[in-house]
């Protein structure tokens, strides 16, 4: 009996469902027809509306693309001349630079030069001035001398016990002492 179940299943199944209908020849015609007007469908929006709209985003990144490289390379020079104007300008503040260094040393050996002058000339002004003074000093000296000289002369004379006149040793001492 269950083959008899099994078997009255099969022949419903059958009679119910022929199979897959994409398989099914006998509609062969309407999906052939249906697979043409949707294939005439989509190459109409794709063509009319989504294709456009790709190059035209497209154009505008190349147009983009070409501007910035464009503005790149005027950069580029831009930047190639600020270099040099970098480069010249410090060229000429070495060279400034080295001038002003110089025109420095020129005016600190010229005062170097002037303070040298004038300390050399306030050196002579005092050893001039001193060497006065020595001379006067040696000068108060030899009259100093010569007075204790005198007076020693006259206190050994008259400890001699002999009368010496002024003019006597005088001139003696004088003599003794030019040597």
């Amino acid at each position: 009996m269950a083959t008899e179940t099994h078997e009255a299943a099969g022949q419903a199944a059958e009679a119910a469902a022929p199979g897959m209908p994409q398989l099914d020849f006998s509609t062969y015609s309407n999906q052939i027809f249906w697979l043409l007007v949707t294939l005439v469908a989509i190459y109409f929006i794709l063509s009319r509306i989504a294709l456009p709209r790709i190059a035209a985003v497209l154009a505008e990144r190349k147009g983009t693309i070409s501007n910035d490289i464009a503005a790149a390379e005027d950069l580029k020079a831009k930047a190639a001349e600020a270099e040099d104007a970098y480069n010249k300008a410090l060229a000429d503040a070495r060279t400034e630079a080295n001038r002003i260094v110089a025109e420095t040393k020129a005016e600190i050996k010229a005062d170097l030069d002037e303070a040298m002058r004038e300390a050399d000339e306030e050196i002579a002004a005092k050893t001039a001035e001193g060497e006065k003074k020595i001379a006067e000093i040696q000068a108060n000296a030899t009259e100093s001398v010569k007075e204790v000289a005198k007076e020693t002369a006259k206190e050994v004379v008259a400890a001699m016990g002999a009368k010496a006149d002024a003019r006597t040793v005088t001139a003696a001492v004088n003599a003794r002492l030019k040597g």
